[in-house]
């Protein structure tokens, strides 16, 4: 027969549970992921220059990236909410005034690439092989043509707007061919290439675009249309969580050798379609 458990004995054995637990309890948990969230553009997301880059970056930093693709003047309102940690947007004079009014820092040069008008390959406005952009538009307005905007306040958009502006037409007073779909770029070539209507899109999308249907480049080739890229931290002040150690580390790999390099690389069908600063043929 067994024998009782002295009550001394049981008692030390109960008090000594917890000790045992205790280192177990202490064990930190396991480290979490590195990880910083970036505002950028949806041309920069569905060109696939992101998938690209972004493996390349985490493998050599251990940092992931996650993207809000948006339109540019919404990522600098994320920028501005300090929602995000970093930036790469496409309008100059949209960066520097985020910056001027202390919601971002050190604002970068990073690559560019380069805008063209596609449109039907009949081309109703008769503008096929030009080289002004801002006269394709008003040629497109004299042709009351179908244009497809993408009416979002991208990057893209603002583009698009200081063109019409400088050809001395109101958008918006163009009538029911003037269509404003507050959408991203791959959304817009998909209603463009349905409406045969033109549409202004940045190279690298097109080029990643399957459904063209029959729209083709058109117009390209004008400085107007030139379409640089830049990288801005989010002030930490803006928000107690942004990971500005790790955001600063994509920012400067962003304008290394090595995130150059990595830049140059991204080519579809052979094309590359970002270039480093400094490195594009036009430039």
């Amino acid at each position: 027969m067994s024998r009782p458990i002295p009550r001394r004995l049981a008692l030390l054995a109960l008090l000594a549970a917890p000790l045992a637990l205790a280192p177990a309890l202490r064990q930190p948990a396991a480290a979490q992921e590195r990880a910083i969230t970036l505002a950028s553009t949806t041309s920069t997301e569905q060109s696939g220059l992101f998938g690209h880059l972004l493996p390349i970056f985490q493998r050599e930093t251990g940092i992931a990236v996650r993207v809000v693709a948006v339109g540019t003047g919404q990522a600098l309102a994320i920028g501005a909410k300090g929602d995000a940690d970093a930036l790469l947007v496409h309008d100059r004079a949209g960066e520097d005034k985020f910056v001027a009014e202390g919601h971002g820092l050190d604002r970068r040069d990073v690559m560019a690439n380069d805008f063209v008008i596609v449109g039907p390959a009949a081309d109703p406005a008769g503008i096929k092989g030009g080289r002004d952009a801002t006269e394709a538009l008003a040629r497109i307005a004299k042709a009351k043509a179908p244009f497809a905007s993408r009416g979002d306040d991208s990057g893209t958009n603002r583009t698009e707007l200081r063109l019409w502006k400088k050809a001395g037409i109101e958008a918006r007073s163009l009538g029911s061919g003037y269509r404003e779909l507050g959408q991203g770029m791959g959304p817009t070539l998909n209603a463009a290439a349905a409406m045969d209507a033109y549409t202004l899109t940045d190279r690298a999308t097109w080029a990643n675009f399957k459904n063209r249907q029959n729209l083709v480049i058109l117009v390209q080739g004008d400085q107007a249309l030139f379409n640089p890229y830049g990288s801005i931290l989010v002030n930490p002040s803006k928000n107690p969580q942004i990971h500005a150690a790790d955001a600063k580390i994509w920012h400067e790999w962003l304008t290394s050798e090595r995130g150059r390099a990595a830049i140059a690389s991204f080519k579809i069908n052979g094309e590359q379609l970002f270039f480093p600063t400094g490195t594009m043929p036009s430039q």
